[in-house]
């Protein structure tokens, strides 16, 4: 039993050479290795095994190419495809023939025909290592400008102070589905891995006439390659620059906890780790006994089943009542002429009392800290 990967074999020369025997006897031409493998390890099984051998890390990227669907997904599969691709270019241009799992990407098999010209005693290899090296700093160009973009969005919308709720989770957990309950649309929420990879956002209301945005993303799964999550790095922000953070865990997976604890890990990773947080117990409805969840496991849990619609009231008072405690407790007087700052505190903020008096509408409640300079005038000290 090997106590560290094998330099060379990752598994180790004897174990390569029974897998090698294995592939004689069954014919098998794709080994996939649940790990991530250097170029030369996953060049010398190739050898060793007569098979094409992918890594965990070229797996996922495939699983990822097929469900981009905005030019941004596209774009960022296509600039972590080529990353990953180029120190394992080899003599056969295999860059630009294949991706792993065979799913073929748009932009990558757009560059091997036109890019450049062979230069004087320039090969093959070195051609297509200068081709993707080009493709790759115009992707990271396109990648900045899409960067810059949903940074002005995030911009006007937290100039108009709606919080945002951030749906998070370990891959496959029901996210979609819980996002298509509590914002009542339709995205698409499939029984797969990273069915969703572009970041959705939809408006919705909280109890007490509270506005709050949902926007709903990429699963995480265990062992994220740190490349990956620098690779969506674009799409992540969204979740970054969150007001709340809505994990949801799906309660009849045997490695629930496991689950969670990885969703923890990628979080502190984008060091966000301890940002407001409720969470969605989802699934309760496969439980025998959904009344023995320990709800002490995970912060501000709510057990929910967001295909059949249960415990989502429950879920938006959580949801309403941390969000409400990251607020500024003020008081106000707001002079009936500025009733349109009454209505602002109602949508952006949560109102505990409300009296009409000889001065003006009295307020007191909390409103997010965006919206404090509004307010300082009409502050009752």
């Amino acid at each position: 039993r090997l106590h560290h990967p094998d330099v060379a074999t990752y598994i180790g020369k004897g174990r390569a050479q029974e897998l090698g025997d294995l592939e004689k006897q069954l014919g098998f031409d794709l080994v996939i290795f649940d790990d991530e493998l250097s170029p030369s390890q996953q060049r010398n099984l190739e050898k060793m095994l007569d098979a094409r051998v992918i890594d965990r890390t070229a797996l996922i990227l495939d699983i990822f190419a097929q469900h981009a669907r905005t030019r941004e997904g596209r774009l960022q599969v296509e600039l972590a495809q080529l990353e990953y691709r180029l120190p394992r270019l080899t003599g056969r241009g295999v860059a630009f023939s294949q991706q792993a799992g065979g799913t073929r990407s748009a932009g990558a098999a757009g560059v091997g025909g036109a890019i450049g010209v062979r230069g004087p005693g320039e090969t093959k290899l070195e051609m297509d290592r200068r081709r993707i090296r080009s493709r790759i700093a115009d992707l990271r160009e396109d990648i900045e400008n899409v960067r810059e973009q949903r940074s002005l969005h995030r911009q006007q919308r937290a100039a108009q102070a709606i919080p945002v709720v951030a749906i998070v989770g370990y891959t496959n957990a029901g996210k979609s589905t819980l996002f298509n309950a509590l914002t009542e649309s339709e995205v698409i929420a499939e029984n797969k891995l990273f069915a969703t990879l572009d970041p959705i956002t939809r408006h919705q209301m909280l109890p007490g006439n509270q506005e709050v945005l949902y926007t709903d993303t990429v699963g995480f799964i265990q062992k994220l390659p740190a490349k990956l999550i620098a690779a969506f790095r674009a799409t992540l922000e969204e979740v970054i620059d969150a007001d709340l953070l809505l994990e949801v865990v799906d309660v009849s997976h045997e490695n629930a906890i496991e689950q969670s604890e990885t969703v923890d890990d990628v979080l502190h990773d984008l060091q966000i780790g301890e940002k407001p947080r409720v969470t969605a117990l989802n699934k309760i409805d496969l439980l025998d006994e959904p009344s023995e969840l320990d709800l002490s496991l995970y912060p501000n849990a709510v057990p929910v089943s967001a295909l059949k619609h249960v415990g989502l009231g429950a879920l938006r008072e959580k949801i309403a009542q941390v969000l409400a405690d990251s607020m500024e407790m003020v008081q106000v007087t707001i002079p009936y002429e500025k009733s349109e700052l009454v209505e602002l505190f109602h949508r952006r903020g949560r109102v505990d009392l409300e009296e009409h008096r000889a001065e003006g509408t009295f307020l007191t409640g909390r409103i997010p800290r965006t919206l404090e300079g509004y307010y300082a005038p009409y502050l009752e000290f």
